[in-house]
């Protein structure tokens, strides 16, 4: 089993390969291609709403198109590729995994399963898929809320000699806010669209509190908490300073979260885009406490909490930039010490609209989006092939699509929607997949070859773009 960034490195010679010879800016829009869906007997799920919805978008773009090609390839990856569906204990149950890496992550799967979300009313199998995954998450909480990402069951990982505290069902054990946000997320789209409560049971709210516990422990206001993490590794970006509980931080009533959606440990540990996330997923805790599982007790206790990390974010998540004027930092240690930059991996700053954390018209949040789509954010790359938001964990000059997708579904105007379209349809390297980066200046240079979050998320730009603007998908 390999890491993250041991994919980084070896797929970009694959990548390089793979699509030798061929320019990234060539596009054969009249010529008919081939599935690169696996065959439909090793598919892992098949969802009749899915394969209906494929062929609605070929039909309205014709077959040929590249674009709906790109669209048929991509949206179904996660159900071609990485589940494994069953019931347990009489209750559906959904492993997930991340792509080219054998292992469940919270955010991850979350992110994966969420474009089918509307298609689940119409497609029973679909829904017990979904729910199946809400299911596992929740049995994975339990296992450990601070971990990111599990076995299926009890394994060996490569990690088991970190200093932490590691159990055999964990494959890392990175503490990320966000892992405990997703879930939440998940949970709440799947019930307002299907209406189903089933998955709320009694286990749904042990979890529940586990996450307010977590939470509460990492705003660190008594003592560090018991989290700590370091590895033994040449990457300074994959272990942890101050003996591995980070670097200082002023208990102010910010959420501590050791690690980025990136998997790379943060500079000042209170992440911001995150700390949003954990705002908007305690009010939708606390709605389905009030609404469903009818538990007051949970309804008070996420309710507050929600209140106080949102008093604290409108205290010291703002700072004046010299450029771009008061904006959202990355990253701030209640000292007002802030980190000025964004990430690819969601959450960022550019993705908070999408995640429904910030309206997109806010002043606030466009003077924010101005600077991270600027040369003033450090991981902002321009280049021959494309320019967009890039990541420390894939290093520079390497554009993240699910960035490029980002910028899209949060965007306030057409312009942005079909140029980022245009790059994503530009960018893949012959290949019919989206990936997790690629080089400004050559994106036959790529990493990870198989991102099933990158794909389906694509798909879901795409289907977004159909049902609310289908003009702009003929643009394209």
């Amino acid at each position: 089993m390999s890491t993250r960034r041991k994919f980084i490195r070896n797929s970009m010679v694959a990548g390089a390969a793979f699509s030798a010879g061929i320019p990234s800016f060539v596009s054969a829009s009249n010529r008919k291609r081939p599935s690169v869906r696996p065959a439909a007997r090793v598919r892992k799920f098949r969802s009749k709403a899915v394969e209906e919805t494929i062929k609605e978008i070929e039909s309205f773009l014709g077959s040929d198109n590249e674009l709906a090609w790109l669209f048929s390839n991509c949206f179904p990856n996660t159900l071609d590729t990485t589940v494994t569906f069953s019931e347990k204990e009489g209750r559906p149950d959904t492993f997930v995994i991340t792509g080219d890496i054998h292992a469940m992550w919270l955010r991850d799967s979350s992110a994966q399963v969420w474009p089918y979300v509307p298609l689940a009313p119409r497609d029973p199998q679909l829904k017990a898929l979904i729910a199946g995954v809400i299911n596992r998450q929740v049995k994975c909480i339990h296992i450990d809320p601070y971990a990111n990402a599990f076995n299926d069951g009890p394994g060996q990982s490569e990690w088991m000699n970190d200093l932490t505290d590691m159990k055999p069902e964990l494959h890392e054990r990175k503490w990320e806010i966000d892992s405990l946000c997703y879930p939440v997320r998940l949970a709440h789209g799947y019930w307002k669209a299907t209406g189903d409560t089933s998955v709320f049971d009694a286990s749904w709210s042990s979890a529940m509190r586990l996450i307010i516990k977590t939470f509460r422990e990492q705003q660190r206001k008594d003592n560090p908490g018991p989290y700590k993490f370091q590895r033994v590794t040449g990457w300074q970006t994959d272990t942890v300073a101050g003996a591995g509980y980070g670097n200082p931080i002023n208990p102010v009533g910010l959420i501590v979260s050791i690690f980025r959606p990136s998997d790379d440990a943060t500079i000042w540990p209170f992440l911001i885009p995150s700390n949003y996330f954990a705002v908007s997923a305690l009010r939708k805790m606390g709605e389905i406490a009030a609404d469903v599982t009818r538990d007051e007790a949970l309804l008070a206790d996420a309710t507050a909490l929600a209140g106080e990390v949102n008093d604290a974010l409108a205290k010291y998540a703002r700072a004046v930039h010299p450029v771009h004027g008061e904006i959202i930092p990355y990253e701030t240690d209640g000292y007002f010490n802030y980190n000025f930059m964004d990430d690819a991996n969601v959450p960022s700053l550019l993705s908070m609209p999408y995640l429904g954390t910030i309206d997109r018209s806010d002043p606030l949040y466009l003077r924010t989006r101005k600077f991270v789509l600027s040369k003033s954010n450090p991981y902002y790359f321009s280049g021959i092939s494309g320019h967009g938001v890039g990541s420390p964990h894939t290093g520079l000059d390497r554009i993240w699509p699910i960035a490029i997708i980002m910028k899209a579904l949060t965007a306030s105007n057409n312009y942005d929607i079909i140029t980022s379209l245009r790059m994503l349809k530009n960018t893949h390297a012959a290949t019919g997949f989206m990936h997790e980066s690629f080089m400004k200046d050559d994106s036959s240079k790529f990493t990870r070859k198989w991102f099933a979050w990158a794909n389906t998320l694509f798909g879901e730009l795409v289907l977004h773009t159909y049902r609310t603007q289908p003009e702009l998908l003929k643009e394209v």
